[in-house]
């Protein structure tokens, strides 16, 4: 990563974060869905994305694959490159949220370093939301083929096969899609934002 020029000034917004989430009627949080290829990530994300588009929220989902399109359509996938491809994330993140939305970003995020960074960035408007799937579901749902892939050495440092995967020790949201169907884990994430008072009761 390079370093900042110090010819490079952050300049303050006219219009204050908490004036865009007054305007809005919610607080801005970002949602950070990590698990396993096939765990559920994007689908969970966009279902509660749905609910809060239902409930009259401003948010907006960031995809893994969809990022990797275009902003970070030059990263790989060894180590340094997934630690790239969270760090850019994060930073766009953060400007989302500033912007006063509900940000969700469905990425694997493998390691818990890089994860903690973009909690530090954010801060208490980060919410880490452990899409917990077993790798051998992950496996049997393989909705892109990729562990199949993996497995025959097709795929090089695919995380769960030849990769870690480090997983949250105190995520504030913890889903087992093994367990409880998609509708289920949405719900368990829009109440959390309840009981955190990012978006009201009234709402519901």
């Amino acid at each position: 990563m390079q370093q900042v020029s110090q010819d490079v000034t952050w300049h303050q917004a006219s219009v204050s974060s908490e004036q865009r989430q007054q305007l809005n009627g919610h607080r801005s949080v970002l949602l950070w869905y990590t698990g396993l290829s096939g765990s559920g990530k994007s689908t969970i994300a966009n279902a509660v994305d749905v609910k809060l588009h239902q409930l009259g929220v401003h948010g907006y989902v960031l995809d893994g694959d969809n990022v990797r399109h275009g902003l970070n359509g030059d990263l790989g996938f060894n180590d340094q490159d997934r630690v790239e491809n969270i760090r850019r994330i994060s930073e766009v993140a953060n400007l989302m949220v500033d912007a006063g939305l509900v940000v969700s970003t469905a990425f694997i995020s493998p390691f818990i370093q890089d994860r903690a960074q973009a909690r530090q960035l954010l801060g208490e408007r980060f919410i880490e939301v452990f899409v917990d799937t077993p790798l051998s579901v992950c496996e049997q749902r393989d909705p892109k083929g990729l562990y199949q892939k993996a497995r025959a050495g097709e795929i090089k440092h695919f995380t769960g096969i030849d990769s870690a995967y480090e997983a949250p020790v105190t995520p504030e949201v913890h889903l087992k899609t093994d367990l409880f169907c998609i509708e289920q884990c949405a719900q368990q994430v829009v109440d959390v934002l309840v009981a955190k008072q990012v978006i009201s009761q009234s709402s519901l």
